[in-house]
């Protein structure tokens, strides 16, 4: 004996199983496509739709600061491409890793609030010492108004640093050598100036 249904009742069922079926398509992944190719996929569209990335970091600070100081020139018309060298800058920065990463110091404390750091180093960083604290010390002097001193070691040198008052001391104290070496605003125009190939002193 046959069964009749209603009307709406076989409509319902039509309607819940088109459901079903579209649900199942959309989860269905066509043959030969993983989830790493259209994961591929779905970023060369995203790429394509935006092709500027919204990404600030470069990655690396030594190219961040040979990025930077390039935008500046290409941007100043008056850049004199001739006299330009990035070669240049990049080596003060090694300079810079060299000196901040694997030089070692230890701090002695005088009187008259002066501290004395002797920094030394090994191979190339020994150079980089060389180069970098006594140049590097009359302007931190200039801006402080504090007196300082540098005396070449065969390994590295010695730096002395006499504060204008015992606060002035501690804080010195407290950020050490390379707090020291981080004092002053003078570092970027220096940076610039090197890659334009002016005459600038070598730290």
């Amino acid at each position: 004996m046959i069964k009749k249904f209603p009307l709406a009742c076989l409509v319902l069922a039509a309607s819940i199983t088109g459901v079903q079926a579209a649900g199942d398509a959309t989860h269905t992944m066509p043959a030969g496509h993983d989830h790493a190719s259209m994961h591929a996929q779905m970023m060369a569209e995203q790429t394509a739709a935006s092709p500027e990335s919204s990404a600030t970091e470069p990655g690396q600070g030594a190219f961040a600061t040979i990025a930077e100081i390039v935008t500046i020139l290409r941007n100043d018309p008056a850049t004199d491409w001739r006299q330009v060298n990035i070669d240049a800058l990049r080596e003060h920065l090694i300079d810079m890793d060299q000196l901040t990463l694997y030089s070692r110091t230890e701090v002695a404390e005088s009187q008259n609030n002066t501290l004395e750091f002797d920094v030394r180093g090994d191979g190339r960083t020994i150079g980089a010492i060389h180069r970098m604290v006594p140049a590097h010390a009359p302007f931190v002097a200039a801006e402080t108004g504090w007196k300082t001193s540098t005396q070449l070691l065969d390994d590295g040198v010695l730096l002395t640093v006499q504060t204008n008052s015992e606060a002035d001391a501690q804080m010195l104290k407290a950020i050490g050598f390379y707090g020291f070496m981080a004092l002053g605003a003078h570092h970027q125009p220096h940076h610039e100036a090197m890659a334009r190939g002016q005459a600038v002193h070598q730290h």
